[in-house]
């Protein structure tokens, strides 16, 4: 009882002072942890600079034939060797059950400036590729908002940006992926070559139907600023409404921003954001603001300041690509709710954010469970005509605010036969005249209202609930996160027929865990939600 007391007054003062202890301890050691880090990844690079692509590749052809030939009785399904904590998922895959293959491909291999497209590695992240792209005039068709995430692990899982109301997800920015298959072949996966079948599968499965060692992606051309207009809206309509309008999703002849997104900050609340690439003569050279230094308000906070009036401004490309990253949209607030303060940006901004790496390898199994009962942290991807619908569901179940909201498209390539493991849109939800529907991204992150106030609050029936209404209205919850769903609620919102005849075709099925078995979290979230519920209530 006294060893209780003690544990549960540990976890008050925790939850208390979470944001001194993170500036005292972790931000220091993650940014010393992320210091060794990169030190690994150019020391990697520069031993691979004496090899080229191909022996790289062999290397992984090699290894996956060595595993064929083991018995039976042996043989472990085949994943990377990349630790959990690299990933940007929450959830900790047990790599131990599985027969692990070093995927060390680092490098930007080569820039088709006449067919618009660079070809990479998986593992090059998304702060590296803007580096070399945006002095070239280029940026990729899609670009997560996150420094730290690889360019493969977006392929194999899921990624969005203000840019997708244009193009649609990082899938359809994809031209071809270069793959090694479970009998350790490669082969080249294309929308119209004999693999074409796999090109529609590959995303959303998460490394269950082969390793990823080269993708080509589709590039745009840019100018070095991006034109940034905030719209403030007073009303639940007026935010659904503009954003239905401004999105496209009424009029394929509209014409549409670059950039688009929303950040609400209550029902009635938000504002809208309309930027397009642009250039910066002298005279405006005043209303150019690099948003991305440490000193300046988190993005989220400065946008927030034109609910009032509005305004326009002129973001450099590069920091406006990563201009949710040093606040991680606004997760940071719940760890450092101090952080935004002028004076903590000023002397220890720089530090922030901290590493999610870090973060993950200094997860206990306590912290894990604890941090997963006690925050939110989910995007999905629903129909954009049910946004008031999924602010007001978003809203009763966790209460917290901001949203944020990227419109999409979502497209029926294959005239209503399985294209891979979502679904084509209905016939009446495709914008008239075009073979696409608007979706969004809804995101939902950081503690819930009742939490922090320190109210009852049962996260197993806020999350089942959330899924259900994805389910109900033809959505999706993006994978890199927990999910509460069981099989064949899973099997419900994801259409897995192409899914499964590929992994047949291509020996997936003894090779590779399936996707559920990927994905689903690695702790009973149901059973310890229910706990930390009770507990709440006692």
């Amino acid at each position: 009882m006294v060893l209780e007391q003690a544990k549960a007054k540990a976890i008050r003062w925790l939850e208390d002072n979470r944001g001194l202890v993170i500036v005292v301890f972790c931000l220091p050691a993650s940014f010393l942890f992320d210091l060794f880090i990169q030190f690994r990844i150019w020391l990697d690079r520069k031993l691979s600079v004496t090899t080229t692509h191909q022996h790289r590749v062999q290397k992984i052809q090699d290894q996956v034939t060595e595993w064929s030939k083991l018995p039976a009785s042996e043989k472990k399904p085949l994943c990377t060797a990349r630790p959990n904590w690299l990933s940007l998922s929450t959830t900790f895959f047990d790599k131990k059950k599985c027969h692990q293959v070093p995927i060390d491909l680092h490098d930007v291999l080569s820039l088709d400036e006449d067919n618009l497209t660079v070809t990479v590695e998986p593992n090059v992240t998304v702060r590296e590729i803007c580096k070399y792209l945006i002095p070239k005039g280029y940026t990729l068709a899609v670009t997560l908002e996150i420094g730290d995430a690889t360019l493969g692990g977006l392929a194999f899982g899921v990624g969005m940006t203000t840019y997708s109301h244009k193009v649609g997800l990082y899938q359809e920015a994809i031209v071809s992926y270069e793959v090694v298959t479970a009998d350790g072949k490669v082969i080249h996966v294309t929308d119209s070559n004999e693999h074409s079948d796999l090109f529609y599968c590959l995303p959303w499965s998460h490394g269950t139907l082969g390793f990823l060692v080269g993708l080509t992606l589709r590039i745009v051309k840019v100018k070095p600023y991006v034109h940034m207009k905030y719209i403030p809206c007073h009303s639940q309509e007026d935010y659904c409404k503009k954003i239905m309008e401004l999105s496209g999703a009424t009029d394929r002849d509209t014409k549409v921003a670059d950039y688009l997104e929303v950040t609400i900050y209550n029902k009635e609340e938000a504002v809208i954001m309309v930027g397009n690439f642009a250039d910066v003569d002298p005279r405006s050279k005043a209303k150019v603001n690099d948003v991305c230094w440490f000193y300046k308000p988190w993005f989220y906070k400065h946008v927030e300041t034109f609910l009032k009036k509005g305004g326009e401004e002129y973001i450099p490309l590069e920091s406006y690509l990563l201009r949710h990253n040093r606040a991680i949209f606004w997760v940071l607030e719940s760890m450092i709710p101090f952080g935004n303060h002028p004076v903590f940006r000023a002397f220890l901004g720089w530090l922030c954010p901290p590493k999610p790496a870090f973060l993950k390898f200094t997860t206990t199994q306590a912290v894990r469970e604890m941090t997963f009962a006690k925050q939110v942290f989910q995007d999905i991807v629903m129909p954009l005509d049910t946004l008031k619908e999924q602010v007001d569901t978003a809203v009763k179940l966790f209460d917290t605010y901001p949203l944020l909201v990227y419109p999409c498209r979502i497209y029926n390539h294959k005239g209503g036969a399985p294209q891979g493991q979502l679904r084509a849109p209905p016939k009446s939800r495709l914008v008239p005249g075009t073979n696409y529907s608007m979706f969004n991204d809804l995101g939902v992150y950081g503690t819930p209202g009742p939490v922090e106030r320190r109210e009852p609050y049962n996260p197993t029936y806020a999350m089942r609930a959330m899924e259900k209404f994805t389910r109900d209205v033809g959505g999706y919850s993006f994978l890199y996160a927990d999910i509460f769903m069981n099989e064949e609620e899973f099997n419900e919102m994801f259409d897995m027929t192409l899914y499964n005849q590929v992994r047949g075709k291509y020996h997936c099925d003894r090779a590779f865990p399936r996707l559920y078995d990927k994905v689903k979290p690695e702790i009973d979230v149901i059973a310890i939600g229910e706990t930390y519920a009770m507990k709440k209530d006692d």
